[in-house]
């Protein structure tokens, strides 16, 4: 892994659920791509799972993890992720967002959920890298675009920047046992529409997707999935040009892909 840089770039990945760690090709590619990245001094973590407004910070000390999921195995619900809290990041993160009628909470109580640490296993499995996780506070992707933008500073302070999704997530559809590269209509249309808009720098076309794009609410019934990429092209704004796929394919018939600005 490289040493700390002057700019940390900013990821949008795709999390998977639990068994993402018994997947054959996925958990390497993310420790692949971790072990390419300039290490962290702290990981800023917003997950399509943790909702909540106003504005909340999490995990800003070591707490057990929140296994917001059901339906798997035991296993699943033993498995722990004890990074350090980073304190010094939530009062940052507090000066960068706070302000006259934009309070920031705080559920000190509240671990990571597994948008955040399924993926973090993964990349950085020696759970020593600080992680502070920040609630989503709207699906609206204008706001979470400036939302972004606020905490672009901290790229400057070694903090890795992430937003927790699935580039689509269509949980009525999925295709359980289709291989990587195998998907149905619909996620290839969104994925392939999507890689183009972010190649091309379209953000408008991307904040506008529930229209622009084919199957747009097939892709996503619900938005929560996709709504973290806003808010790191947001943070990544200077280095739109920069964008680049670093994983695609699919899994379970839902697009994997996954980028890095900067």
């Amino acid at each position: 892994m490289k040493d700390t840089a002057a700019r940390m770039p900013v990821l949008y990945l795709s999390h998977g659920a639990p068994p993402l760690a018994d997947d054959a090709l996925w958990p390497g590619q993310l420790a692949a791509w971790a072990a390419l990245l300039p290490r962290p001094r702290a990981v800023l973590m917003v997950s399509a799972h943790w909702e909540s407004a106003p504005l909340t910070l999490g995990a800003t000390t070591t707490v057990p993890l929140t296994y917001d999921f059901w339906g798997f195995p035991e296993r699943y619900f033993r498995v722990t992720y004890p990074a350090p809290g980073a304190p010094w990041l939530a009062e940052r993160v507090r000066g960068l967002l706070a302000g006259p009628g934009v309070p920031v909470h705080d559920a000190p109580g509240r671990g990571l959920d597994h948008g955040a640490y399924v993926p973090l296993a993964e990349m950085y499995p020696d759970a020593r890298i600080p992680v502070l996780q920040l609630s989503m506070p709207t699906l609206e992707p204008e706001r979470l675009l400036r939302l972004g933008r606020r905490l672009a500073p901290l790229r400057d302070e070694g903090v890795l920047i992430v937003g927790s999704g699935f580039f689509t997530h269509n949980l009525s559809e999925l295709t359980w046992g289709s291989g990587p590269r195998e998907a149905p209509g619909w996620s290839r249309e969104f994925d392939a529409w999507g890689a183009e808009a972010l190649a091309g720098g379209d953000v408008d076309g991307l904040l506008d997707f529930a229209v622009r794009a084919p199957a747009g609410r097939r892709a996503h019934p619900r938005t929560e999935h996709f709504a973290p990429l806003f808010l790191a092209l947001g943070a990544g704004e200077a280095d739109l040009s920069r964008q680049r796929t670093v994983i695609d394919g699919f899994w379970a018939g839902l697009a994997k892909r996954s980028v890095q600005l900067g």
